[in-house]
């Protein structure tokens, strides 16, 4: 099958920014949509894909609006959920825990959260209904949960790699091919 692009990009800042929002619809603050806008210009996409949360839906339906383009929902692209944890500023959580949680997600997940394979299997799914090029306006969860689908990164590598609001990552797709995505571009 032929590569395409697949641009991800973090939404931009939103109400309560800082806190562990996971699944929790935090409006996007105006000039965070602004950013994404403007981050958006000079890429090259056919659609727009986001994730159901009012912070990425926001910026994504004034991209694909303004390039005529098909807005699409995609509720798998959603952060990681923090179960109890949601909304939580994480300087008033148990160190312990929280640490624990932040040095392996998958053994440790967020009391009544999802664990890391679930999010990289949601994450699987929704990449392998991308068929062309895309960009997709998501969470710093979502994203590293993508690299590693698409380029075997492992836990240490997909979170060594800080996503500010409004970061931009692009790669290179190889459909159908497992660990198949390239770097072309990382844009924070």
């Amino acid at each position: 099958m032929t590569p395409f692009i697949l641009h991800l990009m973090r939404h931009g800042a939103p109400q309560l920014a800082g806190r562990l929002l996971g699944h929790l619809d935090a409006p996007p603050e105006a000039d965070g949509i602004e950013a994404c806008v403007a981050r958006a210009r000079g890429l090259d996409f056919a659609r727009v894909v986001t994730s159901d949360l009012s912070r990425a839906m926001a910026p994504g339906a004034i991209i694909a609006d303004e390039r005529g383009l098909s807005h699409s929902v995609d509720a798998r692209w959603r952060e990681l959920y923090f179960g109890w944890w949601e909304g939580a500023d994480p300087a008033a959580l148990p160190g312990e825990a929280l640490a624990r949680f932040w040095d392996d997600p998958e053994v440790f997940p967020p009391p009544g959260g999802e664990r890391w394979s679930d999010l990289q299997a949601r994450i699987s799914a929704a990449l392998a209904d991308l068929t062309g090029p895309a960009l997709v306006i998501c969470h710093a969860g979502a994203m590293r949960a993508a690299l590693a689908v698409l380029c075997g990164f492992d836990l240490r590598q997909g979170w060594a790699i800080d996503f500010p609001y409004g970061a931009l990552l692009s790669l290179r797709v190889w459909p159908g091919k497992p660990l198949s995505g390239q770097i072309t571009g990382l844009v924070a």
